[in-house]
């Protein structure tokens, strides 16, 4: 390990210097214009690992490339431990550009930041764990374990080929677990494993009433205004401490365990840390629950948009014929997405009132995310973060999605271990995007630690 561990030191300004060039692509998957990017970033990707010394290959699919790579296979006489390294290439548009100090896809680095788009989501943390093999290839260190890396262009766009990817290269992917590295922890002196991800359901109401749009002064008072039915409507959903009023919701949710709480409560951002970090007047939340608690391990109903009637300069009286929200539900384990959009719709349903017609349009839904944080193969995550870190790692849940790790559960039979290394102001998503080259260079180590540990 000393070889490995020397050669990621000796390296890393060249390093800097390879990821700078992966960060020029601007691979935004969102965008048709940038398609050429994609196959471009794919094809430099192939070539880097197959320079490092692995043999990649790059599979086409109805959308974008994706990658894979697999170190160099040892024949044994016995079965070799396979672990899957999850990644993508593609990012997130970086408008608005003009919010960002410097062009998006030129990186810069200030202090210890390096900012550009896809810098910390997720190019610098898949980059982290291809630096560890090549310190393994390079100085002739025996991988205890065998390695593919499946690096995709169409995360930020819903994963929508690889499902289908997985089911025909079933045999060739089958693993014994996949490292994902695109979540984050709270702080470079409090690395994390996160072992529960919250799923969602998506839909659309809308509530019609007359016709067409109709003159306040002389229909007023006289028909439904739908935007106020829609205000009513949702006002029921919620009490006045925030809990879900819709009967079933929290059907079948098991309490946090004391090992959980205890390690939510370890979380350095407080509660009123966050209320400074959001600009919040002050926090709002269910009773008896840490706002940690609250943003990771609950479900939600929320209005994501909000519309109806005239939204131009000036005033337009009018009664609108229409009101339109978006909301989405974050789940939590033990939650059927089926089951509670049937129970949220047909709450939604009961409580309309007759003098507005209810639509319902429904959009995507992904069930959450839990792995055993006691397991062994947790626990070597957990000692791999420690030696990198130079830190005691905490668990910790995670409020967002990412629905293709039920994928994987389901295709492939293995478990996802949730390594991330992004920090809480790296920007993910908005403009200067960044990533902290402390937890570039630990989560290098980290990766190199990981398979000894987990073999």
């Amino acid at each position: 390990m000393q070889a490995v561990l020397d050669y990621l030191k000796q390296n890393q300004k060249r390093f800097l210097a390879e990821f700078f060039e992966y960060l020029r692509f601007p691979s935004v998957s969102a965008q048709s214009k940038h398609n050429k990017d994609l196959v471009a970033c794919a094809q430099w990707l192939a070539n880097h690992c197959q320079q490092i010394g692995l043999e990649a290959k790059i599979h086409g699919t109805a959308g974008h490339p994706i990658l894979v790579a697999k170190t160099p296979r040892v024949k044994s006489k016995t079965k070799r431990p396979h672990f899957m390294v999850y990644g993508h290439y593609d990012v997130q548009p970086p408008e608005p550009l003009d919010l960002w100090k410097t062009p998006p896809f030129e990186p810069r680095i200030d202090g210890r930041n390096l900012f550009a788009r896809g810098s910390t989501d997720n190019k610098g943390q898949n980059f982290a764990h291809l630096k560890a093999v090549e310190a393994y290839l390079k100085t002739g260190t025996p991988l205890p374990c065998d390695l593919t890396f499946v690096i995709e262009g169409e995360e930020e766009v819903g994963s929508k080929s690889l499902s289908g990817f997985l089911t025909r290269h079933r045999a060739e992917l089958a693993c014994d677990a996949v490292i994902i590295s695109d979540t984050g922890m709270p702080s470079p002196k409090h690395p994390a494993l996160t072992y529960a991800l919250r799923g969602i359901i998506a839909f659309e109401i809308t509530l019609r009433g007359p016709a067409r749009d109709l003159h306040s002064g002389i229909f007023g008072g006289a028909v439904e205004n739908p935007a106020m039915a829609l205000a009513r409507l949702l006002a029921k959903v919620h009490d006045a401490d925030g809990r879900i009023t819709i009967p079933g919701f929290y059907d079948g949710i098991e309490p946090l365990s004391k090992l959980e709480r205890a390690q939510a409560a370890r979380y350095p951002l407080k509660d009123a840390d966050l209320n400074k970090l959001l600009g919040t007047p002050k926090l709002f939340g269910e009773r008896d629950f840490t706002a940690t608690e609250q943003r990771s391990a609950r479900p939600t109903f929320e209005i994501n948009g909000l519309t109806s009637g005239y939204q131009g300069e000036g005033s337009k009286t009018i009664v609108p014929s229409w009101a339109r929200a978006k909301i989405t539900c974050r789940l939590v384990p033990h939650q059927s997405p089926a089951k509670i959009r049937k129970t949220v719709l047909a709450y939604l349903k009961k409580i309309c009132p007759p003098t507005v017609k209810l639509e319902i349009n429904a959009g995507h839904g992904a069930e959450a995310y839990l792995v055993s944080p006691t397991g062994p193969q947790a626990q070597a995550a957990l000692r791999a973060l420690k030696k990198a870190f130079n830190a005691e790692p905490i668990l910790m849940r995670e409020g967002g999605s990412i629905p293709i790790v039920n994928e994987f559960k389901k295709i492939l039979g293995a478990d996802s271990l949730l390594l991330g290394l992004g920090l809480p102001d790296d920007n993910a998503h908005s403009p200067n995007e960044k990533f902290n080259l402390d937890c570039f260079e630990n989560g290098q180590r980290m990766s190199a630690y990981l398979w000894q540990e987990l073999k």
